[in-house]
């Protein structure tokens, strides 16, 4: 797992709520195998503090070891009241040889930073 550790000064804490609700974490991520054609679904659980429309988790994504973007999972709207949130996404493409991802989520304010989860793909 890919931990980040952000620094909160003394600015931060003259900032707009919208600021101080951080960038979003990936706590928990699962994967199955399902499908017949080899594509994976996943299960990610998400923590951000959504703070409305302006400030909220908006998608998270399966990165490659290259970097390549396998998969993104866009989130519609605000989870104010449900901390954290877990969503699925089916139909994923892991490509030969690629034996480990990241997952990592986005908000509408900071984009990444947050807290990344590395993952090994079982074949």
């Amino acid at each position: 797992m890919i931990m980040r550790i952000l620094a909160i000064g003394l600015a931060v804490l003259a900032t707009s709520p919208v600021a101080l609700a951080g960038e979003a974490d990936v706590v928990k991520v699962a994967i199955m195998s399902f499908a017949k054609d080899g594509t994976w679904t996943f299960d990610v659980t998400v923590r951000h503090d959504d703070t409305g429309w302006d400030h909220y988790a908006d998608k998270w994504e399966v990165v490659g070891p290259d970097g390549q973007v396998l998969a993104t999972r866009v989130l519609l709207h605000p989870h104010e009241n449900e901390q954290p949130f877990t969503r699925s996404l089916d139909g994923v493409v892991i490509p030969p040889g690629v034996n480990v991802v990241t997952v990592r989520a986005h908000d509408k304010l900071h984009g990444y930073g947050g807290t990344e989860v590395m993952i090994s793909i079982p074949r």
